[in-house]
């Protein structure tokens, strides 16, 4: 199991112990989509919606979310967020909105975890509330942007 901090050496799963690691600043970006037709986005974006406020209450959803990861992935550390912004980014051309979290501590550990979480309830929020009008929509490509801070450095996605 060499590489993966999560097993130990038997293979069982535990909670890494970081209370070695130096606090550093921290940020991570995630971004995803949720696809639907341009009618669906018209309402959406026109705020026809019959349950209020899509965007806004996605948003909501989705800082929710980031403070409750730990909570939701059995071995993420708590963590004292300093920061969660949720974009919500109408785009025609998909036709859909694009979430993407930034997430942000001074901690011992990442937040990439917190970042892809946020990401994924402010889309699925964003289904449940549109679902009466379109079942079909998808949510797509939830993927890590960028992660900065703490020994591995950072990384961004092509």
């Amino acid at each position: 199991m060499s590489g993966l901090s999560h097993f130990d050496d038997q293979g069982h799963a535990h909670m890494v112990d970081v209370s070695q690691k130096p606090v550093t600043a921290r940020i991570a970006v995630a971004r995803g989509a949720v696809k639907m037709t341009a009618a669906t986005l018209a309402m959406i974006t026109e705020g026809r919606a019959k349950k209020g406020d899509v965007l806004g209450v996605a948003r909501l959803a989705g800082i929710m979310a980031a403070k409750k990861t730990a909570d939701l992935i059995p071995l993420c550390h708590p963590l004292p967020i300093t920061k969660v912004a949720i974009d919500l980014t109408p785009d025609e051309g998909l036709p859909g909105i694009v979430v993407e979290a930034t997430v942000k501590t001074g901690g011992q550990t990442g937040v990439e975890m917190e970042a892809l979480t946020a990401v994924s309830v402010a889309c699925l929020t964003i289904y449940d509330m549109i679902k009466a009008v379109e079942k079909s929509m998808s949510i797509e490509s939830i993927h890590l942007v960028l992660k900065d801070g703490g020994k591995s450095g950072r990384y961004e996605a092509l």
